[in-house]
């Protein structure tokens, strides 16, 4: 989807105020998809948690909300992967009873950069989990960690 295979980008998530949520995930272009893996920290034992890739990649405000909404450059409604979505929607993550959470899958719909790019967009980790439903976000509750997503 317009970008050379192997084409990467890093997000060094940071914790919102208040938290403690932390991690790194990379976005690798394969082919026509782009690989995430997360790797993540801090979050609430046992829980699911929604996660979004942002329409901006602004993480100055301390609760989250300066990334805006989730990037959804086709105008679609939200919901899972496997049907109609915004293209910043991903699969809620599993912290165990550590609160550590890691994560590896494909994301379609999306490339590293160009106009369907996650490069310079913002990434939001949330502290409950995505319902997939409810509109126009998940449900997700309140943005626990905030990252700017750059090519590496």
């Amino acid at each position: 989807m317009g970008s050379a295979g192997g084409s990467k980008a890093v997000a060094n998530l940071e914790p919102t105020k208040g938290n403690n949520a932390r991690g790194t995930v990379t976005f690798t272009q394969q082919g026509d998809h782009v690989r995430v893996n997360a790797q993540l920290s801090g979050l609430k034992p046992g829980a699911e948690h929604g996660f979004h890739v942002h329409e901006k990649g602004d993480c100055s405000s301390g609760d989250g909300m300066s990334a805006g909404g989730h990037f959804n450059p086709g105008g679609k409604s939200h919901g899972a992967q496997a049907g109609d979505h915004h293209a910043g929607d991903m699969p809620n993550l599993k912290a165990d009873a550590s609160g550590n959470a890691t994560a590896s899958f494909e994301l379609r719909g999306v490339s590293v950069e160009g106009a369907s790019g996650v490069d310079g967009k913002g990434l939001i980790v949330h502290r409950d989990p995505d319902d997939y439903k409810s509109q126009p976000a998940g449900n997700a509750g309140p943005r626990v960690a905030c990252a700017v997503i750059r090519k590496a």
